[in-house]
């Protein structure tokens, strides 16, 4: 009889060791999915930091976004903004006044031509 009690002993004893190692085992498994898991922490930071360089960089956009709709709004309606793309892209001058073109530095790309006058188009 004693023999059989120390088996049932061993035998739970065996069993009580076997479910604390299944569970010890479940919780580092389940530990290494929370933390590097497709949805864990090292992901969840990783795309929280993409959401911030993003945030910063939609910021940036919408400021040059802003700064590109006033320079729209004054080349609309601004005569003195309408003069000064003029000057510095067709290279217009006023009459009587002299415009000097400068060599330009090796790799810099030229200024598009002059406009063609009514003549020189037909």
């Amino acid at each position: 009889m004693k023999q059989a009690q120390q088996f049932v002993q061993r035998l739970v004893e065996g069993r009580r060791r076997l479910a604390s190692a299944l569970l010890a085992m479940l919780a580092v498994a389940l530990f290494a999915h929370v933390l590097f898991g497709n949805n864990g922490w090292l992901s969840y930071r990783q795309k929280r930091a993409e959401y911030q360089k993003l945030q910063i960089e939609l910021q940036h956009m919408n400021a040059e976004n802003q700064q590109l709709d006033a320079e729209i709004r004054a080349l609309k309606s601004d005569p003195k903004a309408i003069e000064k793309e003029a000057r510095e892209q067709l290279r217009y001058a006023r009459p009587g006044e002299v415009i000097y073109l400068l060599p330009e530095a090796p790799g810099q790309h030229s200024a598009p031509p002059a406009a063609q006058t009514e003549a020189e188009r037909r």
